[in-house]
Parts: structure tokens; C-alpha cells; sequence
């Protein structure tokens, strides 16, 4: 197995985003996504820590996670891991939990990061397959593609959604909007206390404890996610980078590799080549 990544954008598909890849020694940092990601594990296992546990998803299995929990990832064989992924945007899936709730938009949870369901797998891979060779029409595809996540969502979703961050302080969601909303820009220790409200220790030790990583951690992976939309939509590695809060070229790539795997200019070549 070598190290390889296709990332396309399927038509009439708004709100979701495909990755294959295949990956030897690559280990992911610790990051969270904005929406869903679902996918199958071809081939080898992937390792990571999600809610709290240690997870492996071998060759035929579903991984999956959630919009704003953290995890990180690494080989859980020595050929290293292939998978097929899915990335939803949140109200792609959270409409339909609605529609299949009965109750309009309902926001589904998931109890785990692997899931046992060959049938599901099969699905998920066979219609990844046939978008990455386009081999498939706009009405075949939406339709699939529905039919899919009504499975994984009725067989899988928990029948009580969490309450996500339910347990934590008001202090911390305060500095993670004040955060948010100033991804970009410098923000001192200082000013993010007085916005929560907590002493920088304090803010410190409960945001580690309840977003899953450090307050700066939760800028820098803001800001590879701002740069990773920018040069999705055409704009040089350098501009995203200062665009995006980072000091430079440099300072961007090596936090999106670690993040992503992937140097900005190979993401860049994959996204805009599609």
C-alpha cells in the first residue's frame, strides 16, 4: 500500500464532500470536523481516541464521527489503513433524521466511532466507488445516497440524541464562540478570560477538559479550516495561509499536515485538478 488521496465533490450533492485514501504511516493529530463523516475501511485498520475510548476499525467496518468531537487517527496494522469516507455537512443529515423522525430537523447522535453493519459498509462503498468513477445519474445518486443515511441513521442513531456539551460550562462555550468568531485573528489569554469569565488557569484546564483540546489548539485547527476552504476555492497556499491567521506559507503547512495529512499544496492540486 502506498500513500495516495483522491477528495472530489460529487454533483447535485451539495454538503458533501468524498475522500479515498490510503495511508502507511500517517498519524492525524487531534482535530474535530464541522459535520458528520462517515465512511468504510477497505482494507488494513484505522486506530483513534474518540469519546473517551481507544477504537480500531478494520478491514469491512464503518467509522464515523460526529461535528465537534475530537479525535485523532493512526495506523492499526503494520500496511497502514485504506478507507472511503464521506464528509455531510450537518444539516444534510440533520434534516433527514427529521424527516425520519416525523418532527422536522432533529439533531441524531451515534454511541460510537465503529460500526458492525456489513450490509451498510457494502452500501457506502459501492456508492463511493461509482461517484469517484462517475458512473452514476443526479437522480440515482441523490436517491442512493438517501436511502443510505436513512440506514445508518434509523439502525444506528441513538434513540435520545446526547446533549452535546451538555456538561460544559457556560465559561467554556463563551470562549469557544469568542474564539469562533475571531478564528482569524490574534487573541491573547487575557482577553479570552475576561470573555469567559474564568482566570486563564482555570480557562485553561476546563476548556482541555471539555472541548478536547487546548484553547490554541482549537484556534490553529479553526484556522486549517478556514486556509482548507480558501484553497478549495481557488486561492494560492501563500494567501490562505495570511488569510487565515497564519504567519506564513511554512506556519500553514506544517499544522495542515499534521491535521490533514496532506501539505496544502497537495490538497490544492487534488481539489482544484478535480
Amino acid at each position: 500500500m502506498k500513500n495516495s488521496v483522491n477528495i472530489w465533490k460529487p454533483q447535485g450533492l451539495g454538503g458533501v464532500e468524498c475522500l479515498r485514501a490510503e495511508h502507511v504511516g500517517v498519524r492525524f493529530a487531534r482535530h474535530f470536523h464541522e459535520g458528520y463523516a462517515v465512511g468504510v475501511i477497505e482494507s488494513g485498520a484505522l486506530g483513534f481516541r474518540y469519546l473517551g475510548r481507544d477504537c480500531v476499525a478494520a478491514a469491512g467496518a464503518v467509522n464515523m464521527v460526529v461535528p465537534g468531537e475530537v479525535h485523532d487517527g493512526h495506523p492499526a496494522s503494520p500496511q497502514g489503513f485504506a478507507y472511503r469516507m464521506f464528509y455531510l455537512d450537518a444539516p444534510v443529515v440533520e434534516r433527514l433524521a427529521g424527516e425520519l423522525d416525523g418532527q422536522g430537523v432533529k439533531i441524531p447522535d451515534f454511541p460510537g466511532g465503529v460500526i458492525q453493519d456489513a450490509q451498510l459498509a457494502s452500501a457506502l462503498r459501492r456508492l463511493h466507488l461509482d461517484l469517484e468513477a462517475g458512473s452514476t445519474t443526479l437522480l440515482e445518486r441523490q436517491s442512493r445516497l438517501s436511502t443510505i443515511l436513512s440506514t445508518w441513521i434509523s439502525r444506528h442513531a441513538e434513540r435520545k440524541a446526547r446533549v452535546r456539551m451538555a456538561d460544559e460550562p457556560r465559561a467554556v462555550s463563551r470562549a469557544r464562540e469568542y474564539l469562533r468568531e475571531r478564528a482569524t485573528s490574534s487573541v491573547s489569554l487575557e482577553e479570552l478570560s475576561q470573555a469567559s469569565g474564568l482566570s486563564g488557569f482555570r480557562l485553561n484546564r476546563q476548556f482541555s477538559r471539555f472541548v478536547g483540546l487546548a484553547p490554541h489548539a482549537y484556534q490553529v485547527m479553526l484556522r486549517v479550516e478556514a486556509a482548507r476552504a480558501l484553497i478549495a476555492s481557488g486561492r494560492s497556499v501563500s494567501d490562505a495561509a495570511l488569510e487565515s491567521g497564519f504567519c506564513d506559507q511554512s506556519h500553514l503547512t506544517r499544522h495542515f499536515r499534521r491535521i490533514t495529512g496532506l501539505t496544502p499544496g497537495a490538497y490544492g492540486k487534488i481539489v482544484q485538478d478535480r
